[in-house]
This record gives C-alpha cells, structure tokens and sequence, in this order.
C-alpha cells in the first residue's frame, strides 16, 4: 500500500476532525442557548437537548465504547510492527478516534446527560435485544477480549494481518451504527458527524483492504 493511499485516508480521517470541532463548538453554542431561550418563544431551543433514551445520546455513549476500543487495538499494533505504513495507519485511527470520543462524552455532559445507560448497547438503533454481549465484543464490530489478548501476543507481519482484520470489522460495524444515526439522530451537526465517520472509515476499509492483500491475507469472515 502505497504512502499517498494511507495519506488520502489520513487526510479524510482529518476532514473529519476539523468538521468535528466545528461541531463540538456548534454543540455548545446551542447547548446554553437552550438554557437562556425560554422566551424566544418559537420552541427550538428546548428541541436541541435530546433526552436521554434519544438516538443522539445513544449514539455518542456506545460510539465513545466502540471507538476507545479501536485505540486500545491501535496502540497494541504500534508496539508490535516496525511497518511504518501499519504504524502511521493505527496513529491516525487511534488519534482520530480518541479525539470523537472525547467529543461524544463532551456533547452529553453538554446535554446533561449519563454517559452509562441500563439500557443494552445498541437500544437505540431497536437492536438492544438483538446485540448479545460475548466475551466483551459489546457491538457490531467490537473485538472479543480473547482476541484483543491474541492481538497482544503477537508482532511483526502476524500482528500487522490480525490488527487489519480486526479493525476491518470494527470499522464495518462503526460504520453501521454512524449510518443509525445519520437515520435516526435529531441533532444536526451530530449527524453530519456520523456521516463523516462512515466516509472516512469506507476510505480507511479500502486501505486495509488493499494492506491485507499485500500480505497475502483476507479478511476474517
């Protein structure tokens, strides 16, 4: 896989980003117009908190569990490759997801709202009895903890193919929960943020696919 393709991944991976701090400012911005537009009296400011059995807020609290274990795996593989085209792609994963979590946790405190729910992952997509939790994998795409651990043991060209097919599926079931919200979500910018995760996750989906092929890998079924 050829520099420039993980830089282009790398770059929309970015494009998200700069949109997201837009948006966190954007968030905040209505979230204390909220509390001082009472008396505007044209009902929208009250509209901009979702409650907290709402998409928006479901979203961001199982978005912030999904993505902190994309981190977790991307900091693994770091410190056990010296492939500097699989290193460079788990940095800017682990920095461009680290940077959405801290976002999502900080549109709920915004909100005020619980980062935990009693609720299964997944209620707010009307999957929360479909989703079983099994040996920690808690959403669609979420590695078990007997993998992460397989992850851990491993380096070199080993560590590289089972960090690409894990992030592969991770990406497919993020992917899937950010097109949820883009459907379901109310907040605006909240959803312009999930539809930039699934355009920046698809690019990196076809860098990793490409990775694995190189070394002469699939993805896991």
């Amino acid at each position: 896989m050829s520099r420039r393709a993980i830089g282009w991944a790398a770059g929309a991976a970015a494009a998200v980003l700069v949109a997201a701090g837009a948006v966190t400012y954007a968030v905040a911005d209505s979230g204390s117009g909220a509390g001082s537009g009472a008396g505007s009296g044209d009902g929208r400011a009250a509209q901009r908190t979702p409650s907290a059995d709402s998409a928006d807020a479901g979203f961001a609290r199982d978005m912030a569990v999904h993505h902190q274990q994309a981190v977790e795996k991307s900091y693994i593989v770091r410190d056990h490759t010296k492939d500097e085209d699989v290193r460079r792609l788990a940095y800017d994963i682990a920095q461009t997801q680290a940077n959405q979590r801290g976002m999502l946790l900080g549109w709920l405190d915004l909100w005020g709202l619980p980062k935990v729910s009693a609720d299964p992952p997944m209620t707010w997509m009307g999957m929360g009895g479909m989703v079983t939790a099994k040996d920690g994998s808690l959403m669609p795409g979420m590695a078990t903890n007997t993998q992460m651990k397989k992850l851990a043991t491993l380096n070199g060209k080993q560590a590289e193919i089972f960090y690409l097919q894990l992030m592969t599926n991770h990406h497919k079931g993020g992917i899937h929960m950010a097109e949820g919200c883009v459907a379901k979500c109310t907040v605006g910018v909240e959803k312009r943020l999930a539809q930039g995760m699934v355009d920046a996750q698809q690019s990196e989906l076809q860098v990793m696919a490409g990775m694995l092929k190189e070394r002469g890998a699939e993805p896991l079924s």
